[in-house]
C-alpha cells in the first residue's frame, strides 16, 4: 500500500475518532455537570463512583477493553487473505465462547456484591455499603453488552468502518444524562445507574450491531475450543485477563484508598481524573485508536518499516497536544472544575480540585504515549510486554499509594501521575 494511502487512511480514521472522543469527552463533562449538581462531591457521589469498581473489574479480567487490540488483528489476517467469511466464523466463535464465560461470571459476581463491598470500598459505613450493593448489581450486566459490542466493532474498524463504533460511546454517555435527569434528585444516583445499563444496550452494543449486519455479519451458533482462532485470541488475550496494569488499576487504587481518606474523597479524585481525560483522550486515544487498524494491516502485510515510522509519528504529534494541554490543566483547574460542576460542590473542594488536577496533568503525557506505544506492541502480537511492565509498575508503585494516603486526595495524585510516568518510560 502507498505510504500517501496509508496516511490518507489513518488521516480519516484520526479525524473521526479524534471527533467522537473529543464530543464524547464534550458529553461526558455534561455528564459529570449533572452528576456534580445532583449528587454533590460527598457521600452519596463517593458510593455512585464505587459502583463501577466490580463491573470493571469483570471486563478488565474477561480482557474487556482490549478486544479490539486482540481481535482485530485475527480479523484483518483473513480480510488480507481475501477470506471474510473465515473471518466472520472466528467472530461466531470468540464471541459464543466469551459470552458463556461472561454470563456465568456476572451471575457469580451479582450474588457475591454483598461480600466484595468491604474490599472494594473498606471505609464505607453501612449504609454506604447496602447502596453500593444495589448500585453494582443494577450496572453489572451492562458489561455483557459492552464485550460483545467490543467484538462487533472491533470487526467493523478491521473493515476501516469506523462511523458507528465512534458514534457508540457518545449515545451511552448520553444515555447516562439522561437517566440522570429523569431521576433527578429524587432518584439520586439510582437513575444515573439505570442510564448505564440502557447506555451499554443501545450505543456499545446496537450500533455496532445495525454496522456488522449492513457488513454481511454471520454470526454463527458454533462453540469449539479447540478452534485455532479463539486458541490465538486466547494466548493473546491471556496476559491481559491476568495481569494488572496500572493503567486500569490506578482508578481501583484511588477508589480504595480514597474510601479510607474520608468523604468526599473519591469524587474529589473521579472529578479532577475526569477533566485529565478530556485531552487524554482526544490526542492520546484518539491517535491509537485510529492509527491501530492500520498498524496491525502492516504488520500483516509484513511491512513493519513503515508500522514503526507510522507510530512514531503518532507518538510525536500527539505528546506536543498533550503538553500544551498540560499548561492549561495546572494553571486554570480550579476554573474549569468551578465552572463544569456547579454550586452544590463546597467552594473548598474546588481549591482542593484545582491542586489535584495539577498534580496529575504532570502525568498527561503518560497517559497520552502509552496508549499509542501500548498499541504499537499489540499489533505486533506482543500483548504480554505491556501487560507485564504494567503489572510490575503496579507492584512497585502500590506501596507509594499506600503510603501518601495519609496526605489525602493531593498525596494519592502524586501516585498516579508517578505510576503512569514510570510504565510509560519503561515501555518505550
Amino acid at each position: 500500500m502507498p505510504p500517501s494511502s496509508v496516511a490518507r487512511r489513518i488521516g480519516i480514521a484520526s479525524l473521526i475518532w479524534g471527533a467522537s472522543i473529543f464530543l464524547s469527552r464534550i458529553i461526558g463533562l455534561v455528564r459529570e455537570a449533572v452528576l456534580g449538581r445532583i449528587l454533590g462531591g460527598g457521600r452519596e457521589a463517593d458510593v455512585f463512583l464505587a459502583s463501577f469498581i466490580v463491573p470493571d473489574f469483570l471486563n478488565y479480567l474477561l480482557a474487556g477493553g482490549a478486544l479490539s487490540i486482540v481481535f482485530i488483528p485475527i480479523f484483518s489476517s483473513h480480510l488480507a487473505k481475501g477470506d471474510p467469511d473465515r473471518g466472520w466464523e472466528a467472530f461466531s466463535v470468540i464471541a459464543n465462547f466469551l459470552l458463556l464465560l461472561l454470563s456465568v461470571a456476572t451471575v457469580g459476581l451479582w450474588l457475591g456484591v454483598p461480600w466484595l463491598v468491604s474490599i472494594v470500598a473498606p471505609g464505607f459505613d453501612e449504609q454506604q455499603r447496602a447502596e453500593l450493593v444495589n448500585l453494582t448489581r443494577i450496572i453489572l450486566p451492562a458489561q455483557v453488552f459492552h464485550l460483545v459490542g467490543g467484538l462487533l466493532s472491533a470487526a467493523l474498524q478491521a473493515r476501516d468502518k469506523h462511523g458507528l463504533p465512534a458514534l457508540a460511546p457518545l449515545l451511552y454517555t448520553s444515555s447516562i444524562v439522561v437517566g440522570g435527569l429523569v431521576g433527578g434528585t429524587e432518584a439520586g444516583a439510582y437513575g444515573f445507574a439505570w442510564g448505564v445499563l440502557i447506555g451499554s444496550v443501545l450505543g456499545p452494543f446496537g450500533l455496532p450491531l445495525i454496522g456488522c449486519l449492513q457488513a454481511g455479519l454471520s454470526w454463527r451458533p458454533v462453540f469449539c475450543i479447540r478452534h485455532p482462532d479463539l486458541r490465538t485470541y486466547l494466548v493473546r488475550s491471556l496476559p491481559i485477563m491476568l495481569g494488572w496494569s496500572i493503567v486500569v488499576v490506578d482508578d481501583w487504587l484511588l477508589g480504595r484508598f480514597g474510601s479510607i481518606v474520608g468523604e468526599s474523597t473519591i469524587a474529589t479524585l473521579h472529578y479532577s481524573k475526569t477533566l485529565l481525560k478530556v485531552p487524554m483522550g482526544v490526542f492520546g486515544l484518539a491517535a491509537g485508536v485510529a492509527a491501530f487498524p492500520t498498524l496491525s494491516r502492516l504488520v500483516a502485510q509484513d511491512a513493519r518499516a513503515e508500522a514503526y515510522d507510522t507510530l512514531s509519528t503518532a507518538v510525536r504529534r500527539m505528546l506536543v497536544l498533550a503538553l500544551a494541554s498540560q499548561v492549561v490543566l495546572t494553571t486554570a483547574g480550579q476554573e474549569v472544575a468551578t465552572v463544569i460542576y456547579g454550586g452544590k460542590i463546597p467552594q473548598d473542594q474546588y481549591v482542593l480540585m484545582g491542586w489535584v488536577l495539577g498534580i496529575m496533568s504532570l502525568g498527561l503525557w503518560a497517559w497520552a504515549a502509552q496508549t499509542v506505544l501500548s498499541r504499537g506492541f499489540y499489533a505486533l502480537g506482543k500483548t504480554w510486554e505491556p501487560t507485564l511492565l504494567g503489572t510490575i509498575t503496579v507492584v512497585v508503585t502500590y506501596p507509594v499509594y499506600w503510603g501518601v494516603a495519609r496526605y489525602g486526595a493531593l498525596g494519592l495524585a502524586g501516585a498516579s501521575a508517578l505510576a503512569i510516568s514510570i510504565y510509560t518510560l519503561v515501555l518505550t
